[in-house]
């Protein structure tokens, strides 16, 4: 049997801000389990819930969004979806929901363990799924539940009315885990992490604007591997400096010509929709092989939150993706198009998220049409790999690859 020939790794850089932020992501999970045994508190906390609170009382945090994505790349999202589901979910609900509702029962998961929480804190900026999943979190672990609402915005803009309605919410949430805790808030330090946010949220989302070289100096999926720290860390002195680093790094391969993409830029796609966790890299390679690049995707830009001052701040809390309209939502997306020359749309229709695939159907023709772009999409699921398929998915980037080619071509044609 002829020996099978293996690529040797390249050696790992520890001064790069791929292997810092790569840390910062790892010792997040390793600190609140140490502030588990050390007798602190341990929050879990929903994605776009305002990180300023505990970051500013000090508590460790615990984000099961993030860890079931990490345990679905691993490879253990059926297995841990399998166990909600006997115990009654429905496999119609949120993956990440099923795996985190089986993690809260089996306390363990060799594929990314967790410090088990003593509060919880969601905000209804998500969808309504969320609210339910950790309803019954808080129900099934016996501990108590923050919820700050801030519902659907029908306008354009966020009105006075609903940054008073936030901003209540917000210091009531403040108080509710002083009680809980036994932390004092201190306005220094809330300051102090507003300006890491701020930092972090500046560098991350100019580092990601820098697909607006031809060609990308990075690998699109380089960003959601990256944005983990903008959903854990980003009120942290160390986030903001490895966010900073990774900005540097970028402007400098766009100097010397050089890109994380490995091989040639052929054509370049916006991702829609959240990663297919369980298949990344097949569908990473689906794309590389035929020489496209994915060089934009609102997914990662959403966490990136600047703001000056305190009312901004909720602004930004109440802008994310799911809390806005179709309108506002599509103008985003189509900004993205047009800043980074894009040349085609792939739609993640995500099984596990009907909020964000539900209005895709409308928003990516809406899309389509105002750039003169092509548009495709490939059934999935963000953790639960029994909705994917490898040979669709294939087909569909082949066809979308074929449409970009043909436009090619073409003369006069105008983009967005």
């Amino acid at each position: 049997m002829a020996e099978e020939v293996k690529k040797q790794r390249r050696p790992v850089d520890v001064n790069s801000a791929k292997y810092k932020l790569g840390k910062i992501a790892a010792d997040a999970y390793a600190e609140a389990i140490e502030a588990k045994k050390n007798g602190e508190p341990v929050a879990w906390v929903s994605s776009n819930f305002p990180v300023e609170i505990p970051e500013t009382l000090g508590i460790a945090t615990v984000y099961p969004e993030n860890q079931a994505a990490g345990i679905a790349a691993r490879g253990a999202g059926e297995r841990m979806c399998e166990v909600a589901e006997a115990d009654g979910y429905s496999n119609d609900i949120c993956a990440y929901a099923r795996i985190s509702m089986a993690y809260a029962k089996l306390k363990s998961c060799p594929e990314q363990d967790v410090a088990m929480p003593d509060v919880l804190l969601c905000c209804s900026n998500i969808c309504s799924c969320m609210i339910k999943w950790y309803e019954n979190l808080a129900e099934e672990l016996n501990v108590p539940l923050i919820m700050i609402d801030i519902p659907l915005n029908p306008d354009y803009e966020v009105s006075q009315a609903e940054v008073d309605y936030v901003t209540g919410q917000f210091w009531d949430a403040v108080h509710q885990l002083e009680e809980i805790t036994g932390k004092k808030w201190s306005d220094e330090k809330f300051k102090e992490v507003q300006e890491y946010s701020c930092r972090s949220s500046q560098a991350w989302l100019k580092a990601t604007s820098c697909a607006k070289y031809t060609p990308s100096p990075f690998n699109g999926f380089d960003l959601l591997n990256h944005m983990a720290v903008m959903v854990t860390a980003r009120g942290k002195k160390k986030a903001a400096e490895a966010m900073e680093l990774l900005l540097k790094e970028y402007e400098e391969n766009h100097v010397k010509g050089t890109s994380t993409f490995r091989g040639e830029e052929k054509y370049r796609i916006m991702f829609e929709g959240i990663a297919c966790w369980p298949y990344l890299r097949v569908t990473s390679r689906g794309m590389r092989d035929r020489g496209i690049n994915m060089v934009t995707t609102i997914y990662a830009d959403a966490f990136g939150f600047e703001y000056h001052n305190f009312e901004e701040m909720i602004k930004a809390y109440c802008q994310v993706p799911n809390a806005i309209n179709l309108e506002k939502s599509r103008d985003k997306r189509i900004k993205l198009v047009k800043d980074n020359h894009v040349e085609g749309l792939l739609v993640h229709t995500n099984r596990s998220c009907k909020l964000w695939s539900g209005f895709m159907y409308e928003m990516s023709r809406q899309i389509g049409e105002v750039c003169n772009i092509p548009v495709t999409s490939f059934d999935g699921d963000q953790a639960d790999p029994r909705n994917f398929s490898e040979a669709q998915y294939d087909t569909r980037v082949q066809g979308l690859t074929e449409i970009m080619e043909a436009n090619k071509v073409e003369k006069g044609e105008e983009k967005c």
